[in-house]
């Protein structure tokens, strides 16, 4: 499971630092990943996401940290794969690949 936030910050990271085409390849990428779900963000989610943007004002957490911090909590996920060090504020165990 990831978020429509955190694919576009992919998104964004590989047109920043490469072009246009390894951006649009990245997304086909997200699009052939099976059984990955990517998971829409709407107004319950941004709500939940400041919320704990609050409680851990000590940390530089984004709006896609924070959502992904949520989802992991409501979904009972029970491991995260991440090079952000931030995605474990929760206790969710991380699996850091990078």
């Amino acid at each position: 499971m990831t978020t429509a936030l955190v694919v576009a910050e992919g998104h964004a990271w590989f047109l920043r630092r490469y072009d246009r085409t390894r951006a649009l390849q990245f997304l086909a990428m997200i699009e052939d990943m099976e059984p990955l779900e990517v998971v829409p963000v709407g107004t319950n989610e941004q709500a939940a996401a400041v919320t704990l943007m609050r409680r851990y004002a000590d940390q530089d957490l984004t709006l896609a940290d924070a959502v992904g911090l949520h989802l992991m909590r409501s979904h009972k996920i029970k491991q995260c794969w991440s090079t952000d060090s931030h995605l474990g504020l929760t206790g969710v165990p991380l699996v850091i690949n990078g």
